[in-house]
């Protein structure tokens, strides 16, 4: 599972939704959740309530991510990705009967299209040489299968530049002399998939695709899917269903819906 929280599950006019947050994770019985945008002791909370070991990754200008695995499940290595993301990602491999697995936590960047791209390509990395390996979290990008003119049109303009790329209409001429258009940027999604990775939701999901915004609301949103979950080859031949998790709890706990998938290794 993958679940953007929220501010650590913490507002100021409401006070704390941790329990719900719990209570949505707890129904699913994931084995292991990727968590973003902890703060304070959210992760360590969330943690102990529902029996799990917590993997933090720390932000240097943002907020933590974490990984939670349940009790049953051995970790061999934990720690986080060493690169300057925005937020921050986490890397947890867990022995299966299956061999390793490798759990990349990741929130990438909120505003600029460019660094999501190059924290995507970080991610890669990251994923190496793995054979069963899953990427998953807040990744902040539209995808590149999708028309997502309507819902951008939807979008207040300082939340709708964050998904744009702007680019000169011709290189022929200065862009100095010729004003800028945008389209859809869609980049960080389009280098995962570049390099291999596979989209889980999109090969086996069940049901809208949609992760933000929930009932809690959010003028940054307009019915779209920034949560994902990506899976190496070998990893994709396993995937059993995906589907992003939508109950009353789920609409008040965060503004992100979170997506779990079933993976038989």
């Amino acid at each position: 599972m993958t679940y953007n929280i929220k501010t650590g599950g913490y507002d100021s006019s409401r006070g704390t939704r941790l329990e719900p947050i719990a209570e949505v994770i707890g129904s699913a019985l994931p084995d292991v959740v990727a968590l973003q945008e902890l703060r304070g002791d959210s992760g360590p909370w969330l943690a102990e309530r529902l029996g799990m070991r917590m993997i933090r990754a720390r932000s240097s200008w943002g907020q933590p991510v974490a990984v939670l695995v349940g009790p049953e499940w051995t970790v061999l290595s934990a720690g986080s990705v060493a690169r300057p993301f925005h937020h921050a990602a986490a890397r947890v491999e867990i022995a299966t009967l299956g061999g390793p697995l490798t759990v990349i936590c990741a929130h990438l960047h909120p505003h600029w299209g460019w660094r999501r791209m190059h924290e995507a390509r970080w991610l890669v990395t990251a994923v190496g040489r793995n054979r069963h390996a899953l990427v998953l979290g807040d990744l902040n990008t539209l995808d590149p299968w999708t028309d997502h003119q309507e819902r951008l049109a939807a979008l207040p303009a300082p939340y709708r530049v964050r998904h744009l790329r702007w680019r000169p209409p011709g290189r022929e001429r200065s862009d100095r002399d010729v004003a800028t258009v945008a389209r859809v940027d869609t980049r960080a999604i389009a280098a995962l998939d570049a390099a291999g990775l596979v989209d889980v939701f999109r090969a086996v999901g069940d049901g809208p695709a949609e992760t933000a915004p929930t009932a809690l609301g959010g003028a940054e949103f307009s019915g779209m899917r920034l949560d994902y979950l990506f899976a190496t080859p070998a990893l994709a031949d396993r995937l059993r269903s995906c589907h992003v998790v939508r109950t009353p709890t789920a609409d008040r706990a965060s503004d992100h819906y979170p997506v779990i998938a079933e993976i038989d290794i």
